[in-house]
């Protein structure tokens, strides 16, 4: 199974958790286990449980970051998936340095095609490429190894 297909489907439930997680704030540890379960790969499962963790551990920051990027909005008024789609995407930017960019704002633009409504891969771009052209300019973003590739997001999304 392609790397993309696996991480894919890893991301997807990673956004199972975070929004059950969300609307009932209890029993996040059995929540992971549960959705993780028929991983195999115990790469993968601690890949979907990283970005759990930290996509939680670091929800203020994230939100502050979304929130600089929507004027005139409140953080209520922006879809629950979205919100947990840009949190997630933000989160590989600043904490996945193994991640490409582009691979991480692309997936969170098709997992949104997939489970949001019509115009959310289009507001999900606009808000991570700002933070993507943010990040280069500041010098904050952090990326090693394969994150470093900086090629078109087709070639990327094969990879990865």
């Amino acid at each position: 199974m392609a790397q993309l297909y696996k991480r894919r489907i890893l991301r997807e439930k990673v956004l199972q958790i975070l929004y059950a997680y969300e609307l009932n704030r209890e029993g996040l540890n059995v929540l992971v286990e549960g959705v993780i379960s028929d991983i195999t790969s115990e790469k993968e499962k601690e890949f979907a449980r990283n970005l759990v963790y930290r996509v939680l551990g670091h929800t203020e920051e994230l939100d502050a970051k979304i929130m600089e990027r929507v004027d005139n909005w409140e953080m209520s008024r922006i879809a629950v998936i979205d919100k947990i789609l840009l949190r997630m995407g933000i989160c590989e930017l600043l904490y996945f340095p193994d991640i490409p960019p582009k691979v991480s704002i692309n997936e969170s633009i098709e997992i949104a095609k997939n489970f949001s409504t019509a115009g959310s891969g289009k507001f999900i771009n606009g808000i991570l490429d700002a933070i993507l052209i943010e990040l280069k300019e500041n010098g904050k973003l952090n990326k090693t190894g394969r994150g470093l590739l900086d090629e078109s997001v087709t070639k990327q999304s094969d990879d990865e």
